[in-house]
């Protein structure tokens, strides 16, 4: 038997302003691939949610003791939109003061969280660099056509928990 996995996938950001909707793009394509038969879908103990900008909300909902945390948000244009990132973040040093409402910044977040007396779990980010987050609805064509991979990486950290991957990597002699 194994053991109840609590995996809170987030999807963040403002479907209003462009590239910034990866987040819940990513989301509404992952719960359509749960209710879809003969696909993989979304395994027990794994909880999915399209924040969209409501930062406390997310707060709150953490406070339910999570394993783990996978964020699920666009990134700065860095020279290469749609490119795909995965990295786990230390809540601990991201910055920000005391709770804030109107704020989706993940730093935000955790600071939310730690002025409601909670502590964030191991967060991993898979995010994509944006092309645009220019007031309008719908993706550039390079962040809409890397969705699919998006979700593909989302599925790959709940079936192997970011705790549990690394504590392999730490052992890799033990088998689990």
């Amino acid at each position: 038997m194994s053991e109840q996995r609590r995996v809170l996938v987030a999807g963040v950001g403002n479907i209003f302003l462009g590239d910034d909707g990866f987040g819940p793009e990513v989301l509404r394509r992952l719960a359509e691939r749960g209710r879809a038969s003969g696909t993989q879908s979304i395994p027990e103990g794994v909880r999915l949610v399209d924040y969209g900008i409501r930062g406390v909300h997310l707060a709150y909902d953490l406070l339910d003791g999570w394993e783990a945390l996978v964020l699920v948000d666009a990134l700065p244009d860095r020279g290469e939109p749609g490119a795909i990132r995965v990295f786990e973040v230390d809540p601990e040093h991201g910055g920000g003061g005391g709770l804030d409402a109107h704020s989706m910044d993940p730093a935000s977040v955790f600071a939310s969280l730690a002025a409601l007396g909670g502590t964030a779990p191991r967060t991993v980010v898979v995010g994509c660099e944006v092309r645009s987050v220019a007031d309008g609805i719908g993706l550039s064509q390079e962040v809409a056509s890397v969705v699919d991979d998006a979700v593909a990486a989302v599925l790959a950290l709940v079936e192997d928990p970011p705790r549990r991957a690394a504590a392999a990597a730490a052992d890799p002699g033990e088998e689990g």
